[in-house]
């Protein structure tokens, strides 16, 4: 081969090399920083005394805010699932974001709202409701109609309408476990510094049966693109938040299931219009708002409390959501790429922000190059198989061990999966998962890289069906 392209190889594969290494040396310190912090609240909530919580006049009411776009299929058991959250006091506020489908509708018809006059003042500029839907025989819940303005501005009229000090964000495909909120409220309640953000562990619902708002059955989903999910859910959630959370560095938080402080949100200025994942930059915003203004404050994640949601049943919708969190990330790393390698920061300016930027935000591309270039060079002789053989141990083999170990982990501390053989497949597609799924997840993500830096910056909404094999007592 030609000594340029031999130079042009050893330099790509110099790069994909430090890439992996870099990659692969965060996770493991991760991976034991997380055993660690999860260790460390598995005692303090063998410690708490939940029902206590429950009864207490100093735990603080919470407003859940469901924003919801055509979401007719998953809206109502969504909103029963909050109404049956074992909670002291509670306001339930679904902004229906011009819907054009039923969702409104399904929710006036099953719950009988009716129209009702109410004085809107809004602290966050947002797209005002027009319509409010009230059933007194239901207090806590309310049904706001607005025009489109997108998830963030419907987050922001749910906000102004909150009368609580905080308010817990919810998709409204998402089904929350009866005691989670209050878990969720434990780490706040027993805080000696102000807490402005809890964020909790969120696993896939696909495959298990839904009651009454309550996953009362928990079984795998059968699809292997879902089961896929799960493991990298399962990853996600274990071994990579609660170690930057532990760090004080907490960069994601997701808005599926976050509990945060009304006050500081407001402050803040709300969330943000301009990027397509509000949850990630609400985090940033206010990590620097705060530091800013030299406030003491601390985000929390803890592993016990569960909302489950429904992940994409097909690669298109998988496609879509995985490349609309690509171009959300990126778009907030740049948003406040003044906070990377920036000491004022702290953790989250020197380490948090910098590997999400790098290795998370744009790292995907190099591991995408990787996966085609790897096996090129190998076959026309750029590369000896030793350094191969390395290389591929580093792309495929730890992240298999990362996957069985997070498997493993979930099983001994949060324990979902009553079936061993509901186990035993997770662990087999945690194997799987590994030869194919990723690789592929990779090059969407890289495509979702492509789309920021050329323009294409819009929301792909993702269809969800609902949990309908197993509704058995909430159909309109």
């Amino acid at each position: 081969m030609h000594s340029a392209w031999l130079h042009f190889f050893d330099y790509v594969n110099t790069i994909i090399l430090v890439y992996f290494l870099v990659a692969n040396a965060v996770y493991t310190v991760l991976m034991v920083i997380s055993l660690y912090a999860v260790s460390l609240h598995s005692k303090f909530a063998a410690k708490i005394g939940y029902a206590d919580l429950s009864d207490s006049p100093v735990t603080p009411p919470v407003a859940l805010i469901v924003p919801a776009y055509n979401e007719q299929d998953a809206i109502v058991q969504t909103v029963e699932s909050l109404l049956v959250l074992n909670y002291p006091e509670k306001e339930i506020i679904v902004v229906d974001d011009g819907s054009s489908d039923e969702t409104a509708m399904r929710l006036i018809r099953h719950f009988q709202l009716q129209r009702m006059d109410l004085v809107y003042r809004p602290a966050i500029p947002a797209k005002a409701p027009f319509a409010f839907y009230h059933n007194a025989k239901i207090p806590e819940l309310i049904l706001l109609s607005k025009e489109n303005g997108g998830k963030s501005d419907a987050l922001n009229v749910g906000i102004n309408m909150a009368r609580s000090p905080y308010f817990c964000t919810v998709d409204a495909d998402s089904i929350i476990e009866k005691d989670a909120l209050l878990r969720l409220m434990a780490p706040i309640v027993h805080s000696n510094v102000n807490t402005i953000v809890s964020g909790g562990v969120v696993r896939i619902a696909n495959g298990c049966t839904l009651e009454n708002g309550q996953i009362t059955e928990i079984h795998l989903p059968k699809s292997w693109i879902e089961r896929c999910q799960v493991v990298e859910y399962i990853r996600t959630f274990l071994f990579g938040r609660p170690g930057w959370n532990f760090l004080d560095a907490t960069f994601i938080c997701s808005g599926a299931f976050c509990l945060l402080q009304k006050e500081s949100v407001v402050l803040a200025g709300g969330f943000s219009t301009d990027t397509v994942t509000e949850d990630i930059d609400m985090i940033a915003t206010l990590h620097e708002y705060m530091r800013r203004k030299k406030y003491k404050y601390r985000m929390v994640f803890t592993t016990d409390p569960i909302c489950w949601t429904e992940a994409p049943h097909t690669l298109d919708m998988l496609a879509r959501q995985r490349r609309r969190w690509q171009l959300g990330l990126i778009q907030t790393v740049m948003k406040h790429n003044h906070m990377i390698w920036n000491p004022r920061f702290g953790l989250m300016g020197m380490l948090s922000m910098p590997f999400h930027a790098y290795i998370e935000a744009i790292g995907c591309v190099v591991e995408a190059a990787g996966l085609i270039l790897l096996p090129f060079s190998f076959l026309v002789g750029a590369m000896p198989f030793s350094l191969f053989l390395m290389l591929m141990f580093l792309a495929v083999g730890y992240g298999t061990l990362l996957s069985i170990g997070s498997v493993l982990l979930a099983e001994a501390t949060v324990r979902r999966y009553p079936s061993y053989r509901d186990v035993l497949i997770l662990l087999l597609f945690a194997l799987i998962e590994n030869f194919g799924y990723r690789q592929m997840v990779a090059f969407i993500r890289a495509h979702g890289v492509f789309q920021y830096f050329y323009g294409r910056r819009k929301w792909e909404a993702v269809v969800h069906k609902g949990l309908e094999p197993s509704l058995e007592g909430s159909g309109d």
